[in-house]
């Protein structure tokens, strides 16, 4: 439906609900098809008068509630799913949702609840289960996480989500064999899925598998999509083989890629840095310094490769910058203190022997 056709399905709806003012079919159509056209203000007014007309209907609180769920006003969101669940208590979706919008909210204990409750309405949604792990992968219980994608996988053997999901928590866990297992299985079913491609690649590098890393790095960066983190990731691999002016070009791909992203001028800075060439370190440096001027991180970087290189005043100016934008950070401030100490400890024995 072209913007003319929503025009007039919108007028003709409009003249609908003025002759059947209490008639809630017409105002779901209405809110319909202003989401078509992405005018949500309007389609939470539709919805806000309908309720006014039927304050039960069970639709319109969950759309609402979805509305604001993806506008991240959570608090909204939750009491519409609170009166949905008032109106139907068996309805496992309600609580799927209160389940998610918790589980943004950072809110584990609740959100874990609402999970829960979906569970008991049903069992046999390999999704509930998927929701269940990501909560406990974000809170970093790998173990658990990995247990209920295995279970939405024991539902469905296909399921891209958990799949690829399993995968990485056994990355995390460290069990590269059976994270690849599920990554390939993931490329199987999906060969043309960059991210995958690249999990693999990146599997295979940490197992120190060279050649067969560096084949599906080409693969990843082959497959239509942004080459952004490809190139960096692979650029990573290609560093840690030694194979350093290859990882030097790729971090130059990416920053041809996306000029105003700092990780690859970072990274590439610090290969710079490893190697000892720290005037082409302190370059990168600069670069990502250009884009953001109030990251005190890089102030260290800078400072690490004047310190480094024999320029110890100017690390101490560099190290002072960082404190000064983040007078809270101890760290900063150690590393500050111990090289300024040191500093003055070197100048105070030149000058004891200088007066010999």
């Amino acid at each position: 439906m072209d913007k003319k056709e929503l025009e007039k399905a919108i007028e003709k709806t409009v003249l609908k609900m003025a002759l059947e003012p209490n008639n809630t079919e017409n105002y779901h159509e209405l809110a319909k098809y202003y989401a078509m056209d992405n005018q949500y203000e309007k389609v939470i007014s539709v919805y806000e008068s309908l309720l006014d007309i039927d304050p039960k209907d069970m639709q319109t609180l969950l759309n609402l509630g979805s509305i604001w769920f993806y506008a991240k006003e959570y608090k909204k969101a939750l009491k519409y799913f609170h009166e949905a669940m008032l109106v139907n208590p068996s309805n496992y979706l309600v609580y799927y949702n209160m389940g998610n919008t918790y589980a943004e909210m950072k809110n584990f204990s609740k959100a874990l609840h609402y999970y829960s409750r979906t569970l008991d309405f049903n069992s046999n949604d390999p999704e509930i289960y998927n929701a269940i792990a990501l909560l406990y992968h974000d809170f970093d219980d790998f173990v658990e996480a990995r247990a209920y994608y295995e279970k939405a996988l024991s539902i469905d053997p296909n399921n891209l989500t958990a799949l690829v999901d399993l995968g990485n928590v056994c990355y995390k866990l460290f069990d590269y064999g059976k994270a690849l297992e599920y990554y390939y299985k993931v490329f199987e079913l999906a060969p043309d899925n960059k991210t995958v491609a690249l999990c693999i690649a990146n599997t295979l590098s940490v197992m120190k598998d060279k050649e067969k890393a560096y084949e599906y790095f080409d693969k990843a960066i082959a497959l239509d999509g942004d080459n952004y983190k490809s190139y960096i990731c692979y650029a990573i691999a290609k560093s840690d083989f030694k194979d350093t002016e290859d990882a030097i070009e790729l971090y130059k791909k990416a920053i041809e890629i996306n000029p105003k992203e700092v990780n690859a001028y970072i990274l590439l800075g610090n290969l710079y840095s490893n190697q000892q060439r720290y005037e082409e370190a302190e370059a990168q440096y600069r670069e990502a310094l250009k884009i953001n001027k109030l990251d005190p991180s890089i102030f260290v970087l800078i400072a690490n490769v004047y310190y480094m290189g024999g320029q110890i005043e100017r690390s101490i100016y560099s190290y002072r910058a960082a404190v000064n934008l983040r007078p809270e950070n101890d760290e900063y401030k150690l590393v500050f203190i111990q090289v300024l100490e040191d500093y003055m400890e070197n100048a105070r024995k030149d000058a004891i022997v200088a007066n010999f």
